[in-house]
């Protein structure tokens, strides 16, 4: 009951921000770290397609801040980082015989109003990332993509590190 509570305060939160603040979502709640977090009986599939998502969404809303606002801060350095996250989950695709999914976040994408903004948003979006590495880590899954999911979850640690600096 307390995970059940937990989850529900999460999405809670994602659908607040998506409603006020533009964070990059895709249409309804079957997407990256969203999706994850309300999916209840993962596949390891699933597990990959909601990571690469993510990951492809960050990438993605980085990419138009940078090309918004200038070449800032944290974004600069945190955009070729997600390109090496995608890098590293694609070989686990192929390795479980499985279809890299298309990489569509672009088309998802909502602006933040201002680069103050965007600091926030990071906060929650790699906050709602940690938290869908966090379940996958839960369940059983071959040391590779452990070892990947453990190595993704760290960075974005790292990530949310820099965004609550320059959101405070």
């Amino acid at each position: 009951m307390k995970r059940l509570s937990k989850l529900l305060t999460v999405l809670l939160l994602a659908f607040t921000l998506v409603g006020s603040m533009g964070v990059v979502m895709a249409e309804g709640n079957d997407f990256g770290s969203a999706g994850a977090l309300a999916d209840d009986n993962l596949t390891l599939e699933e597990m990959l397609t909601y990571a690469i998502q993510d990951e492809y969404a960050a990438e993605a809303e980085y990419a138009k801040i940078i090309e918004t606002y200038g070449s800032v801060r944290p974004y600069t350095n945190i955009v070729k980082a997600e390109a090496k996250h995608i890098a590293a989950l694609t070989p686990l695709f192929e390795a479980n015989c499985l279809e890299v999914p298309v990489n569509d976040a672009a088309s998802h994408l909502v602006l933040p109003a201002s680069l103050k903004e965007s600091y926030d948003i990071g906060v929650q979006a790699e906050i709602l990332n940690i938290d869908m590495y966090n379940r996958f880590l839960t369940q059983e899954l071959p040391d590779t993509v452990r070892n990947v999911f453990e190595s993704l979850k760290k960075a974005s640690e790292s990530h949310l590190a820099a965004f609550q600096r320059k959101a405070n």
